[in-house]
């Protein structure tokens, strides 16, 4: 089995996060990390058991010995840091949103394609165990047609302009920060919509701090999703068939949950939680595909996180939601 050496780029909470998912793997190994503070890059060296440390992701990128990089640094730099690992002939996960529009996500995607390296965004739900849950149920028939899905992400972000979530220059917005999942939930279980209306407010700061959505399909289907660093309604995503409904929710400690409900039949919840929050099982797949020489996951591919960034445009135009040093 080849052990894979792992380099880790911004090592903020996400970072550790995904890095205890990677220590549970036997083929794999956190080999360096970058930081533009080397003493934060030293803390997390030294936690994480690091060879290496680097005070510049350059220098992360052009460290000879590693296989691949996770990147964790805010949204708005992942078109920057991702085109500078490839660059340095590195493979790639970069976390979620992908970049900051369709435009920066096509430019990845074509430097990974020319140098036949292997990029993948770092999705979280499409490999927990309560996803492939409510997948499989939805898939067996049982639920009958989807008539309707209500997907939401909210928690109470104290403002604070300097913090990354009100700042507009690293891409601070609820829709990108969390409100991906409830769009995430929609294009899985329902598709690409075929018309998108939104509504948002916005912070003092001009960023945007809630947003409503709207998808309507040709066929009559609806989904409605929110986000919002305003309000605390938690986690989850309500999908509303012919024949009951099923519920996939989530706590902050990403502890899971499913709940069906067939008409005339009793409850019935499936509950998981999954060791280091289940971030193991995407480093788990970047490996596989490398080991397999592939450029792409079957599991998240790269035209799921197509479809998902054109949506996330579409949602911003109709909201007026602008980047001014970006868009």
């Amino acid at each position: 089995m080849k052990k894979f050496k792992w380099g880790i780029l911004a090592p903020g909470k996400m970072a550790v996060k995904f890095s205890r998912g990677i220590q549970l793997l036997e083929n794999a190994e956190i080999y360096s990390v970058g930081s533009r503070d080397i003493q934060r890059a030293k803390i997390f060296a030294e936690e994480f058991g690091c060879k290496k440390y680097y005070g510049s992701y350059e220098e992360l990128a052009a460290d000879p010995d590693v296989d691949v990089i996770y990147i964790a640094s805010p949204h708005s730099y992942h078109r920057e840091h991702t085109l500078l690992c490839l660059s340095n002939g590195k493979n790639v996960i970069c976390e979620k949103a992908f970049a900051m529009n369709c435009s920066e996500v096509s430019q990845m995607i074509s430097d990974a394609k020319k140098r036949k390296l292997f990029l993948m965004e770092a999705l979280w739900p499409p490999f927990q165990p309560f996803y492939k849950k409510a997948s499989e149920i939805i898939e067996s028939g049982v639920l009958g047609k989807i008539y309707h899905l209500h997907g939401y992400f909210t928690f109470i972000a104290p403002y604070d302009p300097l913090d990354r979530k009100f700042n507009l220059s690293l891409g601070g917005s609820s829709l990108l920060d969390i409100g991906i999942y409830p769009v995430i939930d929609a294009l899985t279980f329902m598709g690409v919509p075929d018309d998108v209306k939104a509504s948002a407010a916005f912070s003092p700061t001009g960023s945007e701090e809630s947003v409503s959505v709207i998808f309507r399909y040709k066929d009559g289907r609806m989904a409605t999703l929110y986000s919002s660093f305003k309000t605390s309604i938690g986690i989850g995503c309500e999908i509303i068939c012919e024949k009951g409904n099923i519920t996939v929710s989530r706590g902050r400690d990403m502890n899971q949950r499913v709940l069906l409900e067939l008409h005339g039949s009793e409850k019935q919840e499936f509950v998981f939680s999954p060791p280091a929050m289940g971030y193991h099982w995407e480093a788990e797949e970047v490996m596989k595909c490398l080991d397999d020489n592939r450029t792409q996951s079957q599991v998240v591919p790269i035209s799921f996180s197509v479809n998902l960034i054109k949506t996330l445009d579409r949602i911003r135009e109709e909201a007026g939601i602008i980047f001014p040093d970006i868009d």
